[in-house]
This record gives C-alpha cells, structure tokens and sequence, in this order.
C-alpha cells in the first residue's frame, strides 16, 4: 500500500531543520565551509523544510509535485535577482564582504545564493498558507485574458514605471534615498501585465475577495527578511547595509525601517515571476493563449 504525504514527508522536515540548524551552529562556531557558506546552506535547509511541511499538510508541493517547476524557479531566481543588484550599483544601499577570493568559486556562491530567493519565498509562503489553514493553491478558476486595460490598469503602469526610473535619472545624491521604489515599482507595473497576459493578479484577488494569496506571501516575505538578516549577521561571507535612514537602529544588520520592505519584495517576486513565467509560456506556445502555470502548488496558481 502506497504510504501516506505526511509520513513520506516527515524526513524532509527533520533533514531540512538539522541542516538549519547545523549550518548556524558551526557558522557561530566559525567553522568552515560554514561560516563561508552559511547563507545558501541555511536557505537549502529551510526550502526542504518548508517543503515537507506543505507535502505533509496538503499532499502536494513545488520539490515533490513539480520538481521541473521548481527548477525553473530557481534558475530564473538567479535572473531576476540581478536586477536588483543593477539597480543597486545606482542606490548602493548594499555591499558584501568576506567573499572567496577565488572568482569561479564567488560566481557560485553567488548563484546558489541568488537561487535560493525565490524559492524561498513562495515556501514560505506556501508554509504561512498551511498554518493560517487557507486552502490550497491550484491551477484553475481564472478567466480568460482581457484585451483593454482599464485606465486604474493603465495608471497604475505609468506609475510602476515611474517608480522604477526615478533612480535611473535621479541626481546621485538622491538615489540611496530611493529604495522603496525600486521594491514597489514592479509591482504596479507587472500585476495589471500579468491579468492580460491570463496569469494570476493580486488586483484580480482583491476584485474577487480573494485575500490568502496576499497575505501568505506578505507575511512570507516578514518570515523571509528575518531569516536572511538572523543567517546574515553572523556569516563570514554577508552583506552589509548602506542605507540612509536610522542607519544605526538595526536589528542584525537591517536598519529597523528596512523590514517594511520584505512584505513588498515577496509581493514584488510574486509579479516579476508570473511576468517571466508567462512570457516564456506564451513564447514556447502561442496557440495557448493565456499563461496556465499547471503543476505548481505554490502561491502563484491560487
């Protein structure tokens, strides 16, 4: 007889919290390659965690139901996070230290590092989803593309994009104030993108008096930021923040202000994936006509 999710799960749970807890133990023990690697390791462990978490709770998950899925979520994590790295060669509200010296060896601590963003958040989000007890996600229930953008749509694009090139043009001592932009502009400019591409929207939830997928990734993003500074901060290899407001009333490495911004990032990695996803869909088949992201139990197919 085939074996139930929850038992079938349950190593996945335990593997990935030894490995959590293992890789912060010897990172403050300052032991190696831990201490060097802490944050790709940790991050490894949480996503295998939060994973056998959701397949327990609900039979499904993005590492069990959809592995391929979950690939392509991780190699277009690495894409879309360089974005933000671009824009902070103008904000420069971030540096790093500590890093190998070795250049092969960085670029791949960078892409495992750079991996592990989206999937991490859309866990997380799966697993806040489970503990609120919201129902789980699925691939159907959305209605066709439309083909006029209503002029909040249309507003909210012109916004979008003008949040997003303010740092492009702003004179250089005004850019390091211009971070909250940059973790919003995507937002308003992909969601109203994403409804006419037939992809999932979070206006389109709210229209519908949907709010779970909302909620789960914002406080997704809350459990996220805090584990990425907690990892951080005591790391050999981390990052270290330049921003200009409260500079010195941190918590870990993060100015207190700077964890508004997770809700918004995870919010903002919801848009900028469904975009890319539903591009690429339409591009590998043009005759589907909406972008379906079939398989994927995650936040973005509810």
């Amino acid at each position: 007889m085939e074996a139930s999710p929850a038992p079938r799960g349950r190593a996945g749970v335990w593997i990935g919290l030894a490995i959590m807890v293992v890789s912060e133990a010897a990172t403050l023990g300052r032991i190696e390659p831990f201490r060097s690697w802490n944050t790709p390791i940790a991050w490894t462990g949480f996503i295998l965690f939060a994973d056998s978490i959701v397949w327990r709770a609900r039979g499904r998950s993005w590492l069990r139901s959809a592995p391929g899925e979950f690939v392509w979520l991780a190699v277009a994590s690495i894409g879309l996070w360089l974005v933000f790295e671009g824009y902070n060669l103008l904000v420069r509200n971030w540096y790093y230290t500590g890093l190998p010296a070795n250049p092969a060896l960085r670029l791949v601590g960078y892409a495992w590092s750079f991996a592990t963003i989206w999937p991490a958040i859309f866990e997380a989000a799966a697993l806040i989803g489970v503990l609120r007890g919201t129902t789980a996600p699925g691939t159907g229930g959305r209605s066709a593309a439309p083909s006029i953008f209503r002029p909040g749509e249309i507003a909210s694009i012109a916004l979008g994009a003008a949040m997003l090139g303010t740092p492009l043009v702003a004179p250089p001592e005004l850019r390091p104030y211009l971070a909250a932009p940059v973790w919003l502009g995507f937002i308003f400019l992909l969601d109203p993108v994403n409804r006419h591409l037939g992809g999932p929207s979070l206006a389109a939830d709210l229209e519908q008096g949907t709010t779970g997928r909302t909620i789960d990734l914002a406080l997704g993003g809350v459990m996220c930021g805090f584990l990425w500074e907690f990892w951080n901060f005591w790391a050999a290899a981390k990052w270290h923040y330049t921003v200009p407001i409260m500079e010195r009333v941190k918590l870990f490495e993060m100015p207190l202000p700077g964890y508004l911004g997770f809700p918004a990032f995870a919010l903002e990695c919801f848009t900028m994936f469904v975009f890319v996803r539903c591009v690429c869909a339409r591009w590998m088949d043009p005759a589907r006509g909406q972008c379906r992201i079939d398989g994927c139990p995650s936040p973005v197919t509810r």
